[in-house]
């Protein structure tokens, strides 16, 4: 089997470990364990840390975006309308990625919760 990278697993939606596009059960929502090899997805704490940068991050370019378009030509305010799908529409796009990514970087590294030695 040929290594695929993180990054393009997260992309395709690619479990982990067998690499079967079973990550996801919807739009953003993860599938509870994988149907080919039974990785249990549910084991995995991806939490709301991509929800925060991916908003803070794509707030300040349709900002950016927006002060651009409106400096430049001037349009009616109800043409600023057009951000709100777009904004919408890269962040679930990007929450999807960016969880996957996350959860396969758990995967990869072994990552679980910190503990105290007892030494």
């Amino acid at each position: 089997m040929r290594e695929i990278s993180p990054l393009a697993g997260a992309l395709s939606g690619l479990c982990p470990r067998c690499k079967s596009k079973t990550l996801f059960a919807g739009w953003v929502r993860f599938a509870d364990s994988c149907r080919a090899c039974d990785l249990d997805f549910s084991s995995f704490n991806v939490g709301d840390g991509p929800a925060a940068f991916l908003i803070l991050i794509i707030g300040a370019i349709l900002v950016a975006a927006a002060l651009t378009v409106d400096g430049m030509f001037s349009p009616p305010w109800w043409v600023h309308i057009v951000w709100i799908p777009i904004g919408i529409g890269l962040t679930v796009m990007g929450l999807r990625w960016a969880k996957a990514l996350l959860l396969t970087q758990e995967y990869i590294h072994r990552a679980r919760e910190g503990r105290i030695s007892d030494k």
